[in-house]
């Protein structure tokens, strides 16, 4: 069992995301800290891109906040090698296909299992089309995290009987971006995922409040929030530690009450 899999063994896992490089490394580097010890289960870390297409406003700012700052890929790979040896939880990417496809596929997923990264999310790559990636993580031990979406619906049966790690499903149509209500469409997948497979399914897009995640936590694996997360470094720049710290603790405790 690998590590992703040990995330949802205990229960529901709570997994935030941030933009990595934003506002800077430094401040990254204890946010990554700082969510581990407020019970983040999994942490996703944005590889900043100039058009981030499946993002909203928030995240789509936050890239190019990191880009300014002179976020690097190569940059991210060091900063996580220096912090995967003092959190144990798992640690993943969340890129675009054009970055790694630009690096090298080989090279980005060596590099990738080299320093402690788990998984990486793709939302650009269709999953039809994964397989030129796919070799190359399964070959360094990276999980490849599928997505479906309210869209997926003629496809979710062989997305879910042929993916690994966890499902990462979108609750709603569009962009991410924080949303006041979210739609039926999260569980009606994930009950439809739970007919052919028992891989998690965690729900993501639009999550903000810590009831929302209890919702969701009634019927999903895992709750995914990133726009919330990302809308709080934007406002406290080098100062967000602490209250990221205290909305994450807030959200894990709604979820597993």
């Amino acid at each position: 069992m690998n590590k992703i899999q040990q995330a949802f063994i205990k229960g529901k896992a709570f997994i935030p995301y941030i933009t990595g490089g934003d506002p800077d490394m430094e401040t990254t580097e204890k946010l990554i800290y700082a969510l581990a010890e407020a019970g983040a289960d999994i942490i996703e870390i944005g590889i900043p891109f100039s058009d981030p297409i499946a993002e909203g406003p928030v995240i789509e700012a936050a890239s190019a906040r990191a880009l300014e700052a002179g976020c690097t890929t190569d940059k991210l790979f060091e900063l996580v090698s220096r912090v995967s040896s003092r959190v144990d939880i798992p640690l993943l990417f969340m890129t675009y296909y054009n970055p790694v496809f630009v690096y090298g596929l080989s090279r980005f997923t060596d590099m990738c299992s080299q320093v402690g990264i788990d998984g990486l999310i793709v939302p650009d790559l269709p999953f039809e089309e994964r397989e030129e990636l796919l070799k190359p993580c399964q070959s360094c031990g990276l999980e490849l995290i599928s997505l479906i979406a309210p869209t997926s619906v003629e496809r979710i049966n062989n997305i879910a009987s042929n993916s690994s790690g966890f499902l990462y499903c979108v609750s709603s149509l569009g962009v991410t971006g924080v949303r006041t209500s979210l739609h039926d469409y999260a569980a009606n997948m994930i009950s439809q995922v739970k007919e052919v497979s028992d891989i998690p399914c965690a729900v993501g897009f639009g999550i903000s409040t810590p009831q929302q995640a209890k919702e969701i936590a009634t019927f999903a694996d895992g709750v995914i929030v990133g726009s919330a997360i990302v809308s709080i470094i934007e406002e406290h720049g080098r100062d967000s530690i602490s209250p990221v710290s205290s909305y994450v603790s807030t959200m894990v405790e709604a979820m597993r009450t």
